[in-house]
């Protein structure tokens, strides 16, 4: 059985998170090899955009990478809280452990701060999201990143992507 840690940030776009869910959900049910998609917040009850509230299965520091086989960030709403969570200590060493093995990392939309924010992207290919001002392209690009304009954009086991339309 393949395991992908699925982190949620407060402020985090509901409608990301369920995309990586519910993709990974029919990938189990009809592919080859059954997939666990384990949701992880860095607290129990994370608020997403907008106000939803969502349980967290596991807690961030319950969790080791080395358990997992890939890692999902979804994007959120720096507004909401997103920024305070995601661009922290604990979620960039997860960010890096999943580098250092190797094992695949998406991120969909502003999910992809928080991977170029870990040092992971620094002089990689990546992609985020383009509107309001492009705001978040010039804070990839501030961490190292190389923004292209693209939807999606994969550099070894990274791929990014520009929005809620990718993912």
């Amino acid at each position: 059985m393949k395991r992908v840690l699925l982190l949620l940030c407060d402020g985090v776009e509901i409608f990301e998170a369920a995309a990586f869910h519910d993709v990974l959900g029919w990938a189990s049910e009809y592919g080859k090899e059954p997939i666990e998609v384990v949701p992880v917040g860095v607290q129990r009850e994370v608020i997403c955009t907008f106000g939803l509230r969502v349980a967290a299965a596991r807690l961030l520091d319950e969790v080791v990478a080395d358990d997992f086989d890939a890692l999902a960030l979804p994007g959120g709403f720096g507004e909401y809280g997103f920024d305070e969570c995601a661009l922290t200590e604990p979620v960039a060493a997860l960010i890096r452990r999943f580098d250092e093995l190797g094992r695949p990392i998406a991120a969909i939309c502003t999910g992809a701060v928080p991977v170029a924010g870990s040092g992971v992207l620094e002089g990689r290919r990546a992609t985020t999201y383009q509107l309001l001002g492009g705001h978040r392209r010039r804070q990839l690009a501030g961490f190292g990143a190389r923004v292209v304009d693209m939807p999606v954009v994969s550099d070894g086991a990274i791929t990014t992507s520009a929005g809620p339309g990718t993912a």
